[in-house]
């Protein structure tokens, strides 16, 4: 669920088996499915006859989950600055062009899904299919939290423009400066959602 890794979607908000259905031109059983494998990973909650609804945290657990994320991260910019191709880097490139155009317009919804694939970009780049779901899965997790931290267009700008310095620290090849980068970007990052939680 992409509205849940971009925080489209609230910690505790319920989600409706029918009118996922409806949205996405399927039958129940695809998005019971779904919704059964996001709830098996922590992402969403079953609520008995109520259905399920995005997983809300103490700010406790969520700075431990946090926690976990950043070091996932750490190790993903690590690998990828170790395992950079010409490809991973163009898709890298890619998502970070996104991000600018977006971060400009001002469209919240839209630059939270420009900045997951920016990230995404990054994990796949580490040629690695088990740490990307990791990471992907911590994303999930933690993105109706670490949306809160946008506040203002101004935010978006600036989030943007954190993303070059990580990525001069991962295309350097050098995977230090790259684990250095990733860890200084996370804990910005995690300490504003922390804040605004």
């Amino acid at each position: 669920m992409d509205d849940i890794a971009a925080g489209a979607l609230k910690p505790g908000e319920r989600l409706d088996e029918n009118g996922l259905a409806q949205r996405f031109g399927v039958s129940r059983t695809p998005v019971r499915e779904a919704l059964s494998r996001l709830t098996a990973q922590g992402i969403l909650v079953a609520r008995g006859k109520r259905g399920v609804q995005v997983a809300e945290y103490s700010r406790e657990q969520l700075a431990q989950i946090f926690e976990a994320m950043h070091e996932i991260e750490t190790v993903c910019a690590r690998l990828a600055a170790q395992r950079l191709t010409f490809l991973s880097r163009a898709e890298i490139e890619a998502a970070q062009e996104r991000c600018v155009t977006v971060a400009q317009t001002g469209d919240f919804a839209e630059y939270l899904r420009a900045n997951e694939a920016l990230h995404l970009a990054i994990y796949k780049a580490t040629g690695n299919p088990y740490i990307c779901e990791l990471a992907t899965d911590f994303r999930r997790r933690t993105g109706p939290f670490r949306a809160k931290k946008f506040a203002t267009p101004e935010d978006l700008v600036a989030s943007a423009e954190s993303h070059e310095e990580l990525l001069r620290s991962i295309f350097s090849e050098d995977t230090q400066a790259a684990s250095e980068g990733m860890r200084s970007h996370m804990t910005a990052s995690f300490m504003q959602a922390l804040a605004a939680y």
